[in-house]
């Protein structure tokens, strides 16, 4: 990062400042009033009232969510090509990089799906009898079954994790990336389980650290909407709210985004170093002396 620093904010400030924008108009003119929770009601109808809030809530992140995905499929696409190139000592444009990067795009993305729709399937699998037994010996069934999910969720998506470095590096099909990224993972769960819990926490440490201040200042400046919010749940905060934390939204996803790619595309060349000898192979394409090209 430090390297190339000018491709890489480039790629990340560009495509966080254009999610930002496309959030913020989201929230402000698309999304519907989120539910309001009476704090005095009690019974069926506050569970009706939870459930509604729960239901919005969940709609009203479904665009921002597709946004966050575009822009993270995007900046992990071209900042692969960027690494690839840097380990090979070569310096790379943000055009060459975009270049090189946007005919996988289409592929990255159906990977993306797909792991997303085989977290969805396992996850209704594991909730869906208990659901369906309702009661408490449900209630108690659903916990399991989500314990029982969520595990098998994490081991699968930590065995897939080099699916996306592999399909952009060696342009496999997205069934055999995911194949490739087995491979490379069998025998090195606990290792890359790791590295990746390591990366989250440091993302989220960042996260929190710029969130605050910029979350502290948008209310400061915005004391209309956090007035109507402590008074009456309402959340239709005003353009200064939006535009303050859309700042410091930009500045964490701008440090963040290299961090998160980078550590992927990394572990897939350090797998690949430790069982097939990349290292021979990048120090003879990078044309160090003492390694013979014919070999």
């Amino acid at each position: 990062m430090r390297a190339h620093w000018r491709t890489v904010l480039g790629i990340t400030l560009t495509v966080s400042v254009i999610a930002q924008i496309a959030i913020t108009l989201v929230q402000r003119y698309l999304l519907p009033e989120p539910a309001v929770i009476d704090p005095n009601a009690t019974g069926s109808e506050a569970l009706r009232q939870s459930a509604d809030s729960a239901q919005s809530a969940l709609v009203n992140s479904v665009p921002s969510l597709l946004i966050i995905m575009i822009a993270t499929l995007i900046t992990t696409s071209v900042l692969t090509v960027v690494i690839s190139r840097s380990v090979l000592g070569r310096s790379v444009t943000l055009s060459d990089a975009w270049a090189e990067a946007r005919p996988r795009l289409a592929q990255l993305l159906g990977l993306t799906l797909l792991l997303a729709l085989i977290s969805a399937a396992i996850m209704t699998v594991g909730l869906l009898p208990g659901m369906l037994v309702g009661s408490a010996a449900g209630a108690g069934l659903v916990v399991i079954g989500f314990m029982a999910a969520f595990v098998v969720v994490i081991w699968l998506m930590v065995r897939f994790c080099l699916a996306s470095p592999a399909l952009m590096l060696e342009r496999q099909s997205i069934t055999t990336s995911m194949r490739r990224s087995a491979k490379l993972v069998r025998g090195a769960w606990w290792r890359t389980f790791g590295v990746l819990a390591l990366t989250g926490l440091l993302t989220l440490i960042v996260s929190v650290i710029i969130a605050i201040p910029f979350s502290v200042i948008a209310m400061a400046v915005d004391g209309g909407g956090v007035g109507s919010f402590l008074t009456d749940g309402s959340t239709d905060f005003g353009w200064p709210f939006l535009i303050v934390s859309g700042i410091g939204q930009v500045i964490t996803a701008t440090i963040t985004y290299p961090l998160s790619a980078g550590v992927m595309a990394l572990l897939y060349i350090d797998q690949r170093i430790r069982r097939e000898a990349l290292d021979l192979e990048l120090a003879r394409a990078a044309g160090l002396p003492g390694y013979d090209t014919r070999s």
